[in-house]
């Protein structure tokens, strides 16, 4: 509150007073002025006691003033904790079915509920999790004998990102896949998740990051991305090495 020059004693005693503004404008009785005193013989006690008066109000309110400043500062801290909507859950896992329909997934895809870096992967009964953390589910099950290292699998699939959108397929290459079993040439999931499957079954593999390949520019893996891969195995080859003079092969039959 601004104070305009005026008198405070009578015309016998001068103060002049300059112009300050007050702590708490609410209480007009406690705003500090800056006055100069002109030293009257008749009024000098007075005008002392005045200036006491002033002085001990502006450290009082000084003080308050300091007090409440410390308790302004030190209340947001007790409410850093963040709080959890119930609701953002279901948000997000709506968010994930929406857009999975508008990408035409298969039936009884997986649903992604993700949030920052923890991902929930919400699946039907169908579904059975190893310890390892690979997810599958046998849509037909195949007959036969199961792939053993230093064999080749002959196989089609299909790659999805958690989305539901296509990241790869052999059908629409127009040939199937064909890898050596225990070669490292396939990632870690991929090649766990195809290992006790038998020829002319059809698998689902939703595979963790874990298990996924290193990420690099050269892959379609980006980090902390769940992939899904529809898996049908065709065929299983025995496989041998062949030398002919300085030149070695393997030929898989």
């Amino acid at each position: 509150m601004l104070l305009s020059s005026t008198p405070l004693l009578s015309n016998r005693a001068s103060f002049f007073c300059r112009p300050t503004f007050g702590l708490f404008s609410a209480r007009r009785n406690l705003t500090v002025s800056s006055c100069s005193l002109y030293n009257f013989p008749n009024n000098g006690k007075r005008a002392k006691s005045i200036l006491h008066f002033e002085e001990n109000e502006r450290r009082r309110l000084l003080l308050v003033f300091l007090v409440a400043s410390g308790l302004s500062t030190a209340l947001p801290s007790s409410g850093k904790t963040k709080k959890q909507n119930p609701y953002d859950e279901k948000r997000l896992l709506e968010q994930n079915k929406r857009i999975q329909r508008e990408n035409n997934v298969p039936d009884d895809f997986p649903n992604f509920v993700r949030e920052g870096f923890t991902v929930n992967v919400v699946t039907s009964d169908k579904y059975v999790k190893r310890d390892s953390g690979l997810i599958l589910w046998d849509i037909a099950a195949g007959t036969g004998d199961c792939p053993k290292d230093g064999q080749q699998v002959t196989f089609h699939y299909i790659g999805y990102n958690e989305s539901g959108r296509r990241i790869d397929s052999t059908y629409l290459q127009g040939s199937p896949a064909k890898v050596r079993m225990g070669t490292n040439a396939l990632i870690p999931g991929f090649e766990e998740g195809i290992r006790d499957m038998k020829p002319g079954g059809k698998r689902r593999i939703v595979i963790p990051p874990e298990l996924g390949p290193p990420v690099r520019p050269s892959t379609f893996f980006s980090s902390k991305q769940f992939e899904v891969f529809d898996v049908e195995l065709l065929s299983i080859q025995d496989c041998k090495r062949r030398t002919i003079g300085f030149y070695s092969d393997v030929v898989c039959s």
